[in-house]
């Protein structure tokens, strides 16, 4: 019951960072007029973001030499519950960077702390539950383009009342560490082999930091989409992903990681391919939908290999802190393809943005040669992984 309690407390926490994320990304348009920035100055704006996100994974990882997991995902909650009003209802574009800026640094905080319980979750349930943990995290995604949609038509201070989401958090039992025990990074991690489920995560959160950041300004500047159906963009991408993710766990078991990737990896660049080629919102809707459901499992499944490489050959009692400290270096691959995806196609997009979706179009295919790095470890069943 305890564990199950610690299962469902994860599962909150990460759909409070979706939820937060999508109902500020979906937003952009608005502060884009609000503060009168352009797309190049918003692509400053987000390197800002996703480096201080860097930084607050960081911090996680070395926090984490003295405080387990759970505690350091409270504070990173903590810190997001403070900076999101702030951002909303700033009176000022200094305000509104100050916030933007505690809200990066929250979010690293955050994002490496949940996959830090949820990893620990999955190895005490002993089976796959990984993708199920990032379908929670999408599900509020989509409560949050939804709210967004419902709430186009009022000020943007609307948007402050989704701190309450992360402040109720707080106080749910995620799963504590083994007394006495410090998380290390020795020196026999094996890195080659992480180093290749991280660039499939690097190629994942550069296509999927790509559509949720720049979707909603594709459909508004390069499509004329009606001012009320931009989050658009957002929401059908999720709602595809989602199905996904909560259908991830057995379609693993049945066809095993590598085939589910490579088939992902083809179904988003054709996604992609009528994103750029699209000739109406419409159509770009679809392909944002079909994208979402390409690129769905691929994050879970990172994380998963990796907590699996890192704990190998460890002693149970030692292992949720060694894998917690690889799991806080590992969780920077995601910064690495945010920049690529927030970033590049903004810069690459700034005059046309179909330009801008053509990079993750071509890079995500790189997804087919790394699939390898994500078949089960010896002794699993490998027979779906051919």
């Amino acid at each position: 019951m305890e564990l199950r309690a610690s299962r469902l407390a994860v599962a909150a926490a990460f759909l409070s960072q979706g939820l937060v994320f999508i109902s500020l990304t979906t937003r952009l348009p608005d502060y884009q007029d609000r503060w009168d920035i352009s797309e190049l100055t918003l692509s400053l704006l987000l390197l800002m973001m996703v480096l201080l996100a860097g930084v607050g994974s960081v911090v996680a990882e070395a926090l984490a030499k003295r405080r387990d997991s759970a505690w350091l995902l409270r504070l990173g909650l903590v810190l997001t519950a403070l900076a999101v009003p702030v951002l909303t209802t700033a009176p000022a574009i200094g305000v509104f960077v100050g916030g933007l800026a505690v809200y990066g640094v929250a979010l690293g905080v955050v994002d490496a702390t949940t996959n830090m319980q949820a990893v620990a979750v999955e190895h005490a349930y002993g089976r796959p539950i990984l993708p199920s943990f990032h379908g929670a995290w999408t599900l509020g995604g989509i409560i949050g383009a939804a709210l967004t949609l419902a709430t186009s038509a009022l000020p943007l201070e609307v948007a402050a009342g989704v701190a309450a989401v992360p402040l109720a958090v707080l106080f749910l039992p995620f799963l504590p560490r083994a007394a006495g025990v410090l998380p290390t990074v020795p020196s026999d991690v094996p890195w080659r082999p992480l180093l290749l489920v991280g660039l499939g995560m690097v190629v994942f959160y550069m296509v999927d930091t790509a559509a949720q950041t720049w979707g909603a300004v594709y459909l508004d500047t390069t499509l004329s989409t009606p001012d009320g159906l931009v989050a658009l963009a957002t929401l059908p991408y999720l709602v595809a992903s989602l199905a996904m993710r909560l259908g991830g766990d057995g379609l693993v078991r049945s066809y095993g990681a590598v085939r589910v990737i490579r088939v992902g990896a083809l179904v988003s660049c054709g996604a992609l391919v009528v994103v750029v080629l699209a000739p109406s919102w419409p159509v770009a809707v679809l392909g944002f939908t079909l994208l979402g459901a390409g690129v769905a499992v691929i994050a879970p499944l990172s994380f998963s290999a990796a907590a699996r490489i890192a704990g190998e050959g460890v002693d149970e009692a030692s292992r949720q802190a060694r894998v917690d400290a690889v799991i806080g270096r590992f969780n920077q691959f995601n910064y690495a393809g945010a920049l690529l995806g927030a970033v590049l196609t903004g810069a690459v997009g700034r005059d046309d943005l179909r330009l801008g979706f053509a990079i993750p179009m071509v890079l995500v295919l790189a997804l087919l040669p790394l699939a390898r790095a994500f078949a089960p470890a010896a002794g699993e069943p490998v027979a779906a992984e051919r």
